[in-house]
């Protein structure tokens, strides 16, 4: 009876690999998931940045826009810190057929307040693309979400000192709950 447990052991079984068959396959599993995970993540980690980052960027360039606005229709704007709007294209304008062109109409001009102009000043302060840091560093990135923020601040008080009501871009974003 030795003699016939020390041949059975010799020879190898044919069935060993069908036993260990289901730890195999969730080793594959496991190692094939794993791999796709990494590519997956990768890919739905770049396309949530480019989604973020373009609204927290359309954020930025809206209260830019603002600010230059706000900027040219205060009262004196020959003695305000910001630069005048620039125009890249100095030559007339050709001659519009009769059918297209439109009456030129300006802005009214904001009320005579300081206390306004400084807002307007610390807003395009604020929110000027030349200083906005693009670097994508943990502290650059709060830096931009605070100026931001802030800016946003600093436009809520401007829109209630100029008495303009929140436009309908801003007030859809606000039920939904976009913020920068």
């Amino acid at each position: 009876m030795a003699s016939n447990q020390h041949i059975s052991n010799s020879q190898e079984d044919p069935f060993d690999s069908l036993l260990h068959l289901e730890t195999q396959f969730y080793t594959e599993g496991y190692n094939q998931g794993a791999a796709d995970g990494v590519l997956a993540g990768r890919t739905e980690g770049r396309q949530l940045g480019l989604e973020k980052g373009y609204q927290k960027f359309l954020e930025a360039g809206r209260l830019y826009g603002r600010a230059l606005v706000w900027a040219n229709r205060l009262p004196n704007r020959s003695s305000s810190s910001l630069p005048p709007p620039s125009n890249s294209s100095p030559a007339p304008e050709p001659a519009v057929s009769a059918e297209i062109e439109t009456e030129k109409k300006d802005l009214p001009p904001l009320p005579k307040n300081p206390r306004l102009g400084k807002h307007v000043t610390t807003l395009y302060a604020l929110v000027e693309t030349e200083s906005l840091s693009m670097e994508n560093t943990d502290e650059a990135v709060n830096d931009f979400d605070d100026r931001i923020k802030r800016g946003q601040g600093k436009a809520k008080i401007i829109e209630r000192m100029v008495g303009e009501k929140p436009g309908r871009e801003e007030a859809g974003a606000a039920s939904k709950g976009v913020t920068a």
